[in-house]
């Protein structure tokens, strides 16, 4: 099993400073994965009995454990190649283009007929997002709602909670996250989950294994080059929507081909 896997089993349970460490260890572990426990606990300002506790919570016998789990889901990770500003715009480009090329080469038509199959039942869509996925999913609310489904986007935190009762086991919940491990939206996965009458909840995430993409009715992931500036995400989510607007236009051409076979050349068949 790797980090996300143990992690996904207890991450509701941590605390407000637990959950700071838990994003510092995400967002690290290429480096934390070679550290002490001392180095480690410096860095993140707690003694070392604080971390290991927050190891152990975490599900791992021990430091050796966790650093020897954090090396095994690093060596999964494919190499990162070197940001798009030192690259030569033509290669580039041509990344670029390969990234949402595969990602839309990869979508399974199992899942996709699950998917328009039930937008067919005409369901309430929720989207949850945060960060930059937040932009994209604005977007494809708007295509959504134009093509006459019930869209629900709550933006912000008081809003996502307050939304949460209303969804029914008839609706469809889509997480976009890039990363996977966002523990609010974790949270809001395991509430919807553990209901009698759960809602189908697809998620649109990276393809490296994520707590998010493990708790998902069905998980759609993207390949992307991850960018940063000034410790900023600003890494494309343009599959991301190349993704829904597949879903959408599959959708669109099913409902054709039924309008098609009730109405051929545009009239009703005469029964009679």
């Amino acid at each position: 099993m790797d980090f996300f896997e143990i992690a996904s089993q207890s991450i509701t349970n941590l605390t407000r400073n637990e959950r700071i460490l838990f994003d510092y260890v995400v967002k690290n572990m290429k480096r934390i994965k070679n550290q002490s426990i001392r180095e480690v606990s410096a860095e993140c300002f707690v003694s070392t009995t604080t971390f290991l506790r927050f190891v152990r919570k975490l599900g791992f016998t021990g430091y050796s454990e966790f650093t020897t789990v954090l090396k095994f889901t690093e060596s999964r990770k494919p190499d990162i190649q070197s940001p798009p500003f030192v690259v030569k715009q033509k290669d580039y480009r041509e990344e670029y283009l390969k990234n949402i090329i595969e990602s839309v080469r990869v979508l399974e038509p199992s899942k996709l007929e699950q998917i328009t199959s039930k937008l067919e039942q005409k369901p309430r869509i929720y989207f949850f997002a945060k960060g930059l996925s937040k932009h994209a999913a604005e977007y494809v609310k708007y295509l959504y709602t134009m093509n006459g489904f019930l869209v629900e986007f709550p933006e912000d935190y008081q809003y996502r909670q307050a939304i949460l009762p209303h969804i029914g086991a008839e609706d469809m919940v889509f997480i976009l996250t890039y990363a996977g491990h966002d523990i609010e939206l974790v949270q809001t996965v395991q509430r919807l989950k553990a209901r009698k009458n759960s809602p189908l909840l697809i998620s649109i995430t990276c393809a490296d294994n994520n707590i998010i993409q493990n708790m998902s009715d069905i998980n759609l992931y993207i390949f992307t080059d991850e960018i940063e500036i000034n410790h900023l995400d600003i890494t494309s989510r343009i599959s991301t929507i190349a993704i829904m607007e597949l879903i959408l236009y599959q959708y669109m051409e099913n409902i054709n081909q039924q309008v098609q076979v009730l109405q051929p050349n545009g009239q009703n068949e005469d029964l009679f």
